[in-house]
């Protein structure tokens, strides 16, 4: 029997489900959603946006291969330390070849300028 000016249970009683349940059953397998817009004048193509949406758990998106955030530096320490330790060798490559440039026989360096 129902109360008067009550809602029922969305998926009525004793059924279990709530929002937990359904978080959890979609993070553990997965759910995609792809869609396509197209905008014609005239049979010209003016805008074509694809939408694609991926909802599962870390652990899902890693067994499909899905990994790009541990690449991306703005998402992962490791990769934006790795990204620095990177453009610090190419740095010092470059310094080094300058050096080796200036310390060359029969090179001319040009003395700095003297302040007027």
């Amino acid at each position: 029997m129902t109360t008067p000016g009550r809602f029922p249970e969305p998926y009525g009683q004793g059924s279990g489900a709530n929002l937990a349940d359904i978080l959890e059953r979609v993070l553990d397998k997965g759910v995609v959603i792809a869609g396509d817009i197209r905008i014609n004048l005239l049979d010209i193509e003016l805008l074509t946006v694809k939408l694609r949406l991926i909802v599962a758990s870390v652990d899902k998106a890693k067994e499909m291969g899905i990994d790009w955030w541990e690449s991306d530096p703005a998402l992962s320490s490791r990769a934006r330390r790795d990204e620095l330790t990177r453009e610090n060798a190419e740095l010092r490559e470059r310094l080094a070849r300058l050096e080796e440039l200036e310390l060359e026989p029969g090179r001319r360096t040009r003395a700095p300028k003297e302040a007027p």
